[in-house]
């Protein structure tokens, strides 16, 4: 038997409690993920104002998850694994549903009703990162499928470099192409908050993969 076996054997069916909360964060950036795609793909501005309003709620919905883990954490003693990881996973998941809803806001305050083809990759990687990130997630309980759990890491890495690439040639082409200074601010503003999402994900891979190391 490994020690992470005896380990297991000794939490406390409780003190697994993190793990739902943990899987309810992650499907909730999906979620937001998901319709902040459908929002730069929508020409009804109405339906674009709805969808930032779902958009609000669920990061409020990600806060109230996040701020339940951060108490169970104070209150449990035998944690499944080390609570600098159970701390910094949680912030990392919350950091990408910060800014979904940071760029989604941006571009309904900005009043942007031109939703180029950088900002639909962009929205398209921050929903592929999102959901690797729910899948490596949703194998942290019994950390026995380490082999998935570190192939949703890689693809949120590759993804993240992906939207780095994205991100300079579409603040390239501001530069380059973009003559009003105040549209280029903007549009700059949404990049970036866009892929610092893509970031925030790769941050809470490298948590996950701290863990498998940890665990081993």
């Amino acid at each position: 038997m490994s020690l992470n076996s005896i380990f297991q054997y000794f939490v406390p069916k409780d003190k697994k409690l993190f793990f739902p909360l943990f899987e309810q964060a992650a499907s909730n950036v999906v979620v937001m993920a998901t319709i902040l795609v459908e929002t730069v793909n929508s020409t009804n501005p109405a339906t674009r104002e709805e969808l930032f309003k779902q958009i609000d709620k669920l990061e409020n919905k990600g806060d109230e998850i996040t701020h339940q883990i951060y108490l169970e954490l104070g209150k449990n003693f035998i944690t499944p694994f080390d609570r600098e990881d159970i701390h910094s996973l949680a912030s990392a998941i919350d950091d990408v549903a910060d800014y979904i809803q940071g760029a989604a806001n941006r571009m309904s305050l900005y009043r942007i009703d031109d939703f180029n083809e950088h900002i639909r990759k962009l929205s398209d990687l921050t929903l592929q990162a999102s959901i690797d990130l729910e899948k490596a997630v949703r194998e942290l309980k019994d950390l026995r499928n380490v082999r998935n759990i570190a192939d949703s890491c890689i693809r949120i890495n590759s993804v993240e470099n992906q939207a780095d690439y994205v991100f300079d040639r579409a603040v390239a082409d501001l530069f380059l192409y973009e003559k009003d200074a105040i549209r280029l601010i903007k549009y700059k503003e949404i990049y970036a908050a866009l892929e610092t999402a893509t970031d925030m994900c790769e941050d809470a891979a490298n948590v996950m993969e701290s863990i498998l190391v940890k665990n081993a």
